[in-house]
């Protein structure tokens, strides 16, 4: 007789496999932190389980996975709306950086956590500030991600001057080099706030380390103008020249491209993360993703910060990446709910350089999966369950979440963390914001 961990099972299972292999009724079977079976239900039936879990014939998948945030913004969220992005940085988010430390910094990327969890994300790409800080609150909560720690020319608030920043993540990676839930990589911000020096030295360090590079990359029209009257090319072409491009490099936004810019991304296979409702809010513009879907692109779904869209609902951001080309191509057929539904399962696991762990459901893979309450109004009737989790599920009907073949939510509810502490710490923290930010006007 077969024995599990966790038997999730009497759902419609969207493994996001190869074969977009769909079974209903279906079952999946975990076993320690790894998916252990997948079939019918009555293929399952002889499992014995120590936890089982009747999907009521919701729907279960692969978790969900953001390939680009600043968790700890989260306590920004709302503090600066409706500006442009340069104002929005330099004027409002900078200066309250400013004050941060590295308890803030936990309480803040705690609550995010806390939020990913609670709507389906399972796996998180963030780039901050006072970055280990980040990996303790994902440890505990027990969510997977990729953590870098945010590196430009001028001092951090964190680690001081640039030099002191390349031996924080070299200690980042030493640090958390054997962890089961945490990766590090290195994060220079942009080309606009990089030298070219810094760029090449932390293309070395992830070359060294065999890490992601991580860096927002033409994500405004200025931007690209700043690096053009400067360097004499695109902000792509500029990466390119630096020999900073490569399979390991996520770049985030690429909402300016020429069709040169898209050619060197496919040339050296490199992966981008679409952020459209930022990109929306901050007024950056829309990024080509049907064109680089095209040229063979791999492209993962972002939330991007809090504070600058305002929630970490990656539902919401599928919904939003679907309808936004079709009408900016003036054709319903671009990006299709499978292919936005790939941005943030398997496609986001790709971007990450995670698709032989997870992203899809099959046997083998880390168990990371989630399961969608379908007993609702706004999800009956339901004839394409891929078409319901892009264009009508909400973050809010998710019922239950499987990380690392731990259950971290059941039927809505955390298992083991207690959200009014992490809100009763938040409060905490904004008091703090708000006594050193008196001159900022709404």
């Amino acid at each position: 007789m077969n024995h599990a961990d966790i038997l999730i099972t009497n759902g419609k299972v969207v493994t996001l496999d190869a074969n977009d292999t769909r079974i209903s009724p279906g079952a999946v079977a975990v076993k320690a932190d790894h998916i252990a079976a997948i079939g019918p239900v009555k293929d399952l039936e002889t499992w014995q389980a120590d936890t089982i879990i009747d999907a009521r014939q919701g729907l279960i998948l692969p978790g969900l996975i953001n390939t680009h945030t600043h968790s700890a913004m989260a306590l920004f969220r709302g503090m600066a709306d409706d500006l442009p992005l340069m104002t929005w940085l330099e004027d409002h988010i900078f200066p309250a950086e400013t004050k941060l430390n590295t308890g803030m910094v936990k309480t803040g990327a705690r609550l995010a956590c806390a939020e990913m969890i609670r709507s389906g994300i399972t796996c998180f790409c963030d780039m901050y500030l006072f970055t280990d800080a980040v990996a303790q609150a994902t440890r505990e909560f027990g969510m997977r991600a990729v953590v870098g720690e945010v590196l430009f020319d001028f001092p951090s608030p964190n680690y001081g001057p640039i030099e002191k920043g390349f031996e924080y993540t070299d200690s980042l990676v030493r640090k958390w080099a054997h962890d089961p839930l945490i990766s590090i990589a290195i994060e220079p911000h942009s080309p606009y706030l990089c030298s070219p020096e810094l760029l090449q030295t932390a293309r070395k360090i992830a070359t060294d380390n065999g890490i992601n590079l991580v860096t927002h990359l033409s994500e405004t029209q200025n931007e690209v103008k700043q690096i053009q009257e400067k360097y004499g090319c695109t902000p792509v072409e500029h990466l390119a020249k630096l020999g900073i491009l490569g399979p390991d490099v996520i770049a985030c936004h690429a909402v300016v491209l020429t069709e040169n810019d898209i050619a060197l991304l496919k040339k050296y296979d490199v992966k981008v993360s679409h952020n459209p409702q930022s990109n929306m809010k901050l007024a950056s513009g829309i990024a080509p993703v049907p064109e680089l879907l095209e040229a063979g692109i791999c492209v993962g779904l972002g939330t991007d910060g809090c504070a600058s869209n305002n929630n970490l609902d990656l539902f919401e951001e599928m919904d939003t990446a679907a309808k936004l080309h079709k009408v900016d191509k003036l054709d319903p057929t671009v990006t299709s709910a499978r292919e936005v539904l790939n941005m943030a399962t398997i496609d986001a696991a790709r971007v990450l350089g995670m698709d032989s762990k997870i992203g899809s459901l099959e046997p083998g893979k880390l168990a990371d999966l989630i399961v969608i309450d379908t007993a609702k109004p706004h999800l009956t009737p339901m004839y394409d369950p891929v078409s319901h989790l892009v264009y009508a599920v909400r973050g809010s009907d998710v019922s239950h979440v499987i990380i690392n073949g731990r259950l971290v939510l059941e039927n809505g509810d955390f298992t083991d963390i207690d959200f009014k502490n992490v809100a009763d710490e938040v409060h905490i923290a904004v008091e703090k914001i708000l006594m050193s930010q008196e001159h900022i006007k709404n």
